[in-house]
C-alpha cells in the first residue's frame, strides 16, 4: 500500500500527493503496468478525501503517468522512454549539448542556403493558403462564428491596463526614452521570468527570454538563429501559417503527423529534420496533450544531435480547466534542447502583440552575436506597461478570473452540443486544456456543402480538415467549435443550422 506523509500547512495535499506519486513513478518505485490502489482505499490509508486523491490521479493521468481500465482501475503508464532519455544523458550522449549549457557557442554545420528556396514535402501545395478557406465561398455578414479565438472586448481588464499605462507614463519617464534592447526591456524579461517560475515551474534565467511582437516575428527570428539550411518539421495536422513562415524565409519543410499523443516520433526521424516544432501542451487544432512518455521521446530524439532543438509553442497553455497547469517540455529538458514560446494573445488579446521565447543558454549568446542588432519590435510603452501588470499581481488575478469564466463557458457549451446532438448523429472530441472542442458529426454530405450553407445564413464554421496538409481525408467532419468569445445566447440557432445543413432531422 502507497504510504505518503502529507502535511496541510504545506499546500494543497492532492498536490502533496501527486508530487509524490509522479517521483516514485519517475524514479521506478512505481513500475511500468502496475496497478495503484482505487481512490477509496488510498484515501482511507491516508487519512484524506477520496476528491482529494481523484484530482491528484486526474493530474496524473492527463500528464500521461497514470492510465485507467474500465471496471479494472488505475495503472502506471510505460514510461521507457524517459528511462532511455535518463540513461542517455548519464553515458554522456549529450557530452556537446551540457557543455553549451555553460555558454559555449554553437556553430553550423553547413552555410547557409540562398534565400527563396523551399522544400515542403509530403504532398503540400505550393499555393496552399494560410488557413481555412473560408473566404472562397463568399457570403454575406458572418453573424456567428463557430471557430473565432478573438478574445470578447467584456473580457479585457481595461480599467487595469489603463491604470497600468498611467503609471507608466507618469512615473518612467527616462526609461520610456531610451532604446530598448534588442531581447526587450529588463522589467518585462524579469516579470516573465517570475511568471514562468511561479505559474510553469520553470527556471528561467531573464537573459535567456526574448520579447518580440507576435510570434511570427521571432520564428523568423529564430529561422535566422538556426539557419535556413535546417530542415524544420512541423505538426500535420497543424497551424497553417507556419507553412508560410518557413516558405518565405526559405527554409525546408516537412510534416510529420500528430496521433492521440501528439507528434510521431518515427515520422519526425524519417523526416530528416533537425528542428522539430511541436504544440504539447495543447496541440491545435486536434487538442490533444502529449503526455510525459511520448515527451521524453522527443527529447531522446533532440540529444542524439548537437545541432537538434525542439521549438516548444506553449500557446493556450494558461486555460486548462481542470486540475494543474501541464508541466512544459522545457521544465524537464536537462540538456538545453527546447525552445521555448509562448504569447501574451491568449491570455490578454491578440491585438496586443506581445510575443516572447526562452532560449536555451548555449543559444543566447549567438543570438547576441548574430541578430543583436535588430531592434525590439514591442514598444517601450508597451513593455513597461505589461511588466507592472504582471509584477502587481493583475496578471495571474486575471488568468484566474478567465479560467473561471471559460470553465462555466465551456460547461454551457457543452449542455447545449449533447442537448441538441443524439450521440448516434455525433461525438465531442475533448480534453482538459484550451478553449475549443471538436463536434464530430456522422453526415455524408460533404463539408465544403456544409459550410457553403451555413454562410449563407451568416454563419462561419471551420473543420480539423482544413489543417491537414496531407489532404488524405483524415478528419472529416470534425468541426472546430471555440467558445472564447462565443455569443453562447445564438448558439442554439447556429446549431440548429449546423443540423440542417447535414440533413438531420430538424428539432
Amino acid at each position: 500500500m502507497l504510504t505518503y506523509h502529507l502535511d496541510a500547512g504545506a499546500g494543497p495535499l492532492y498536490k502533496q500527493l501527486y508530487d509524490c506519486m509522479k517521483q516514485d513513478i519517475e524514479d521506478g518505485k512505481l513500475s511500468s503496468g502496475e496497478k495503484v490502489p482505487s481512490k477509496r482505499t488510498l484515501a482511507r490509508n491516508l487519512g484524506i478525501s477520496t476528491i482529494t486523491v481523484e484530482t491528484a490521479y486526474s493530474q496524473l493521468i492527463g500528464e500521461g503517468y497514470l492510465y485507467t481500465l474500465p471496471k479494472k482501475g488505475y495503472y502506471v503508464s510505460d514510461l521507457a522512454g524517459m528511462h532511455r532519455f535518463r540513461s542517455g544523458m548519464k553515458a554522456g550522449q549529450s557530452a556537446e549539448t551540457a557543455a553549451g549549457r555553460t555558454g559555449a557557442g554553437w556553430t553550423s554545420r553547413a552555410d547557409a542556403k540562398g534565400a527563396g528556396m523551399l522544400a515542403c514535402e509530403n504532398k503540400a501545395e505550393e499555393d496552399e493558403p494560410a488557413g481555412p478557406p473560408d473566404a472562397a465561398f463568399g457570403a454575406g455578414r458572418v453573424r456567428f462564428d463557430f471557430s473565432s479565438n478573438r478574445t470578447a472586448a467584456a473580457d479585457f481588464p481595461f480599467s487595469i491596463w489603463a491604470k497600468c499605462m498611467r503609471e507608466t507614463i507618469s512615473m518612467r519617464e527616462q526609461e520610456l526614452m531610451e532604446v530598448s534592447p534588442s531581447g526587450g526591456v529588463e522589467a518585462l524579461r524579469l516579470a516573465v521570468a517570475d511568471h514562468l517560475a511561479s505559474f510553469r515551474g520553470m527556471s528561467v534565467d531573464p537573459a535567456q527570454i526574448i520579447i518580440g511582437a507576435g510570434t511570427e516575428y521571432l520564428y523568423t527570428l529564430l529561422i535566422r538563429l538556426l539557419g535556413q539550411d535546417k530542415v524544420y518539421c512541423i505538426e500535420n495536422p497543424g497551424y497553417r501559417k507556419l507553412l508560410a513562415i518557413y516558405k518565405s524565409s526559405g527554409a525546408v519543410c516537412r510534416f510529420a503527423d500528430v496521433d492521440s499523443q501528439g507528434m510521431i516520433v518515427r515520422q519526425l526521424r524519417e523526416s530528416g529534420a533537425d528542428i522539430a516544432h511541436i504544440s504539447p501542451t495543447h496541440h491545435f487544432p486536434t487538442g490533444v496533450t502529449m503526455p510525459v512518455s511520448r515527451r521524453y521521446e522527443m527529447l531522446a530524439w533532440a540529444g542524439e544531435l548537437e545541432e537538434r532543438y525542439i521549438i516548444e509553442d506553449d500557446y493556450d497553455s494558461e486555460f486548462r480547466i481542470k486540475g494543474h497547469p501541464m508541466p512544459s517540455l522545457q521544465s524537464i529538458d536537462a540538456a538545453g534542447k527546447v525552445i521555448y514560446m509562448n504569447t501574451f494573445s491568449k491570455s490578454l488579446t491578440s491585438t496586443i502583440r506581445i510575443s516572447y521565447m526562452v532560449l536555451p543558454p548555449r543559444l543566447v549568446r549567438t543570438f547576441y552575436q548574430k541578430l543583436g542588432f535588430y531592434s525590439c519590435t514591442v514598444s517601450t510603452f508597451d513593455q513597461y506597461a505589461l511588466s507592472d501588470f504582471i509584477s502587481q499581481g493583475y496578471f495571474e488575478k486575471h488568468i484566474n478570473r478567465m479560467r473561471l469564466s471559460y470553465r462555466r463557458r465551456r460547461e454551457k457549451v457543452l449542455a447545449i452540443t449533447k442537448a441538441l446532438f443524439k450521440p448516434e448523429e455525433g461525438r465531442i472530441i475533448e480534453n482538459d486544456s484550451g478553449l475549443h472542442l471538436i463536434l464530430e458529426l456522422r453526415t455524408d454530405r460533404p463539408e465544403d456543402e456544409i459550410r457553403r450553407e451555413l454562410l449563407k445564413k451568416g454563419i462561419r464554421i471551420s473543420s480539423v480538415a482544413d489543417y491537414d496538409m496531407r489532404h488524405e481525408g483524415r478528419y472529416g467532419h470534425q468541426f472546430i467549435i471555440n467558445y472564447s468569445s462565443m455569443n453562447i445566447s445564438f448558439l442554439e440557432e447556429a446549431y440548429r443550422a449546423l443540423r440542417k445543413a447535414c440533413g438531420f432531422p430538424v428539432l
